[in-house]
């Protein structure tokens, strides 16, 4: 999720419509390629200011239970570096699953599927548009990837139509039967994360009760994946999750902080430099590791 948190959800189908038109230049080729001088990786740890790459990590991301990776959606070179942490966890041994932002849970198995070769790639495009307004492209590798090597993929999210709702009226608007296909959770927005969310979001100073219930949908979103998480991981203890989401859930205040308070497992965030985090600011309450100098994409 991003500060398109309305937008998203309003222009689904239209989204649908104008990707499928392009679908003729999507091909099973790697697309997520780097100019050769950022490929090997900078990243600051954040606790001691040092610069480090992902094989001298590998061995802190094996040791805890989830690793979340954070993206700007429509920045190919942050799904690069996505891809490139599941690898090398992959390759250190780890048995790794990817928990996705993309896919709601209730289209669990539309994933399974996937990964088990019972929906051709031509048929998976269309089911992945359904679920994303994102080009197929962008994230291609990390599902071709997954289902070459047999690694679950979680859907992580929940219907759009509730966040949605609560953005526009609020959590208490929910009914007791939409409660009902929620995990339980609450939505007690305080200042601490109001002010997490403008700053993550790049959202101006804003009181009053639509930014109240924009927080409250943004704060009912993490809960939600979060809780998606842990329950995946109750059924899997052995995995390490790999969780793929947009830099706005995956800040350390964001689905961690509600990882943190419904278990003791221990967890990991690496996020890509960008505005609003850069290495001159960031603190560990932000994130564990810093991804340096992935180029940005103009989304114009």
């Amino acid at each position: 999720m991003s500060q398109q948190l309305l937008r998203r959800v309003g222009y689904r189908v239209v989204a649908v419509i104008l990707l499928g038109l392009s679908l003729y230049a999507f091909t099973s080729r790697s697309s997520l390629q780097l100019p050769a001088a950022h490929r090997e990786g900078r990243i600051l740890r954040v606790a001691d200011g040092s610069l480090v790459t992902l094989p001298a990590i590998v061995e802190d991301l094996k040791s805890v239970s989830l690793v979340f990776v954070g993206e700007l959606h429509d920045q190919a070179s942050h799904h690069w570096a996505q891809l490139e942490v599941i690898r090398a966890l992959a390759d250190s041994g780890k048995q790794v699953a990817v928990g996705i932002e993309m896919f709601e849970a209730e289209n669990q198995h539309d994933l399974d599927r996937w990964v088990r070769g019972e929906i051709p790639s031509e048929k998976f495009r269309w089911v992945y548009l359904e679920n994303w307004n994102q080009p197929w492209r962008l994230y291609r590798d990390i599902f071709l990837f997954s289902r070459e090597s047999g690694m679950p993929i979680v859907g992580l999210n929940i219907s759009p139509s509730i966040v949605r709702q609560v953005a526009r009226r609020g959590f208490a608007s929910l009914t007791p039967e939409q409660m009902q296909h929620l995990p339980p959770l609450s939505c007690n927005v305080d200042e601490v994360y109001q002010e997490f969310i403008r700053r993550a979001l790049g959202i101006p100073e804003k009181k009053g009760l639509v930014f109240q219930y924009f927080c409250e949908a943004q704060l009912l979103w993490d809960s939600a994946m979060a809780w998606h998480a842990l329950g995946f991981l109750k059924a899997n203890p052995d995995f390490t999750l790999v969780v793929l989401a947009g830099s706005g859930h995956s800040w350390k205040r964001a689905i961690p902080e509600q990882v943190r308070r419904h278990s003791d497992l221990k967890y990991r965030v690496i996020l890509p430099e960008m505005p609003r985090l850069e290495r001159a600011t960031v603190t560990t309450g932000d994130t564990d590791y810093l991804w340096l100098d992935l180029p940005l994409e103009s989304s114009s």
